[in-house]
């Protein structure tokens, strides 16, 4: 993953830390695909909360592909979304 791009994802992803922080959670950077999906691993009390699959694409997602519209879609690889 190129330097910038990466920057530009932590950058986003800072927006919205505090609020995952606030719960006992974060989010990790796990890699971007070639075909420009974003992996993410949930971390803290977000990687069992039930209502992380909702924070995931309401939130995360959401100020990824606001910051980054060459993202199609972010993905939690320690999640099972429905």
């Amino acid at each position: 993953m190129q330097a910038e791009l990466r920057d530009q994802i932590e950058f986003a992803l800072d927006a919205i830390r505090p609020y995952l922080e606030a719960d006992g959670g974060n989010v990790r950077i796990v890699e971007l695909t070639d075909d420009m999906v974003l992996k993410i691993e949930m971390t803290g009390s977000c990687s069992s909360c039930p209502m992380s699959s909702m924070t995931l694409k309401a939130g995360v997602e959401e100020a990824i592909k606001r910051a980054i519209p060459e993202i199609v879609r972010v993905e939690a690889v320690n999640l099972t979304v429905a």
